[in-house]
């Protein structure tokens, strides 16, 4: 019996490892030398999530984040393709990026 209940221990414990992971990653605001390493971050958690689609909220503000996000996806290895979010979902003020 106590070999079934370590064996059930340790289920919880990695279970509540695992990062939970939004559909959605906020770069507003962020400084431009931090966005490659949080969007890579990010889009590493999202594969793992097993996610297939994500938005990344970058802003209107000059298109320095937007140009920064879309350039990192159209190199990513986990990134299958990428386009400006419809109107309703942002506008060029977000990138949606297809996860392979």
């Amino acid at each position: 019996a106590g070999k079934s209940k370590k064996t059930a221990e340790s289920k919880v414990q990695i279970f509540s490892s695992v990062r939970s992971i939004g559909l959605e990653l906020d770069l507003r605001g962020k400084r431009a030398d931090a966005i490659e390493t949080l969007l890579d971050e990010y889009l590493n958690d999202a594969v793992t999530a097993n996610l297939t689609e994500v938005r990344i909220v970058h802003g209107f503000g000059t298109g320095a984040i937007r140009s920064m996000v879309r350039e990192q996806a159209s190199v990513h290895p986990l990134v299958k393709s990428f386009y400006g979010a419809p109107r309703d979902q942002g506008g060029d003020g977000a990138t949606v990026i297809c996860l392979k």
